[in-house]
C-alpha cells in the first residue's frame, strides 16, 4: 500500500537535504499516516482507514461524517 492519506489524497513530498556544505542530496518527507477506525452512525458500521494526524485535527472539528462524505465525492475514500 502506498503512503497516501485515504480522507485527503496527502502522499510524500520529495526536496533535498543541504549540508552545510551547500551539497544537495534528494529525500522525501513522509505524510505521518495513522490506521484508525472510526465508526460511522448513519451507516451502522465501522471503517478502518489510513489517515493524516493533522486529519484527525479536521475529524474532530468537521465531524467523521462531513469529512467521509466530502471524500467520496473527490473520489479519495471508496469504502
Amino acid at each position: 500500500m502506498s503512503r497516501v492519506c485515504e480522507l485527503t489524497g496527502k502522499k510524500a513530498m520529495f526536496g533535498n537535504n543541504v549540508s552545510h556544505a551547500m551539497n544537495k542530496t534528494r529525500r522525501r518527507f513522509n505524510v505521518n499516516l495513522i490506521k484508525k477506525r472510526f465508526y460511522l452512525p448513519e451507516e451502522d458500521k465501522w471503517i478502518s482507514i489510513k489517515v493524516a494526524a493533522s486529519t484527525l485535527k479536521t475529524i474532530n472539528k468537521k465531524g467523521i461524517t462531513a469529512v467521509v462524505k466530502e471524500a467520496r465525492e473527490k473520489g479519495y475514500l471508496n469504502k
